[in-house]
C-alpha cells in the first residue's frame, strides 16, 4: 500500500533555521542548512518512500550528507556509529518541538 503525505510537513518547514540535533564531526551547527533527515527504520520506509516525519532529525548539511552516504564517514566512525546518532538527534528533535531541553 503506497501511502501519501503532503509536500511539506509542519517539522520539515521548522527545520530552517534549528540548531542540528545530529552532530557529527565536522557537523556545521545548523541554522540556514538544517533539514529534516529521516531515520530508515525496516517497514517505514522504502525504494522512493521517506519515513513519517515524526522520524525525522533537524539536521545541518554537512551531517545530512555523511549519514545518507554522500560524505565519508568520520575517522574512527562506523556506519552504526552514524545511524545512531541520527537515531539519537531524533529524538533530541522530538524533545525540542515538545518544549523540552535538548
Amino acid at each position: 500500500m503506497k501511502r501519501s503525505r503532503p509536500r511539506s510537513s509542519g517539522i520539515r518547514r521548522a527545520a530552517m533555521g534549528q540548531p542540528c540535533m545530529v552532530r557529527l564531526p565536522g557537523c556545521d551547527g545548523g541554522g540556514e542548512t538544517t533539514v529534516l533527515a529521516h531515520y530508515r527504520l525496516a517497514g517505514t520506509s522504502g525504494m522512493g518512500l521517506k519515513p513519517d516525519d515524526e522520524q525525522g532529525a533537524f539536521c545541518c548539511a554537512v551531517c545530512h550528507d555523511i549519514a545518507d552516504g554522500r560524505r565519508p564517514l568520520p575517522m574512527g566512525y562506523t556506519r552504526n556509529d552514524v545511524r545512531l546518532a541520527l537515531a539519537e538527534g531524533v529524538f533530541r528533535t522530538q524533545a525540542l518541538i515538545r518544549g523540552e531541553a535538548a
